[in-house]
């Protein structure tokens, strides 16, 4: 087995146990056994559990950053071409499509929102700061870009509508596939698709209301 395959098993494995036994649960011995390698491999590529679990976030949400970040200065360029303010909606799709579009990039996806979810939940902080610590940059670039297309709002309004934008967001990460919402006696659940639409219409409806 090669370095980079020992590497990714090691992700892999530290992926799924720490989303469904969370961080401190999580033993490294159990890892090992799951990941069908030795301490002293898991030691080499991370030397420590902490840092074992930036890896884990880093490999997900890093090349997700990019995406939006690049999707959100083409908005950009493109209003300023026409000397226009930003389109707050155009900034909305290019932050919520590929961020929706992640739960299905990969088979272990599910398992990172899952862990990601839990974090916001549990009362410590670990997993959450260092999420946080590595969201931070798109955020903020993103606060930006929406603060250039609506100018009426404060600083402090739009940061919260944000803030709320966000917890939307994950909870329909989290919960839209979740078995209480798909029972004979409801609605069927919307398709990927359609469920991406009214989130923008729901989130932007409110983003734009006035102060």
């Amino acid at each position: 087995m090669s370095q980079s395959d020992t590497k990714t098993r090691i992700l892999d494995g530290a992926e799924q146990l720490f989303a469904r036994e969370g961080f401190h649960n999580t033993s490294l011995r159990t890892l090992t056994s799951l990941a069908s390698v030795n301490l002293a491999s898991v030691n080499y590529h991370f030397g420590s559990k902490d840092s074992l679990l930036q890896a884990v976030i880093e490999r997900r949400l890093l090349p997700l950053n990019r995406i939006r970040q690049e999707k959100i200065e083409t908005v950009l360029a493109e209003a300023q071409e026409i000397s226009a303010l930003p389109d707050a909606e155009a900034l909305l799709r290019a932050f919520i499509e590929p961020t929706m579009e992640f739960r299905n990039s990969s088979p272990g996806a599910r398992d990172f929102i899952s862990l990601i979810g839990r974090s916001l939940s549990e009362p410590d902080e670990t997993v959450r700061n260092c999420f946080m610590d590595l969201a931070l940059p798109i955020l903020q670039v993103l606060f930006a870009a929406l603060h250039q297309a609506l100018p009426q709002l404060s600083p402090a309004i739009l940061m919260t509508r944000l803030q709320f934008i966000m917890g939307t967001m994950s909870h329909v990460m989290c919960m839209s596939s979740h078995a209480v919402f798909n029972n004979p006696e409801r609605p069927q659940p919307l398709d990927d698709n359609a469920l991406v639409e009214q989130l923008i219409k729901y989130v932007l409806a409110g983003l734009e209301a006035p102060e």
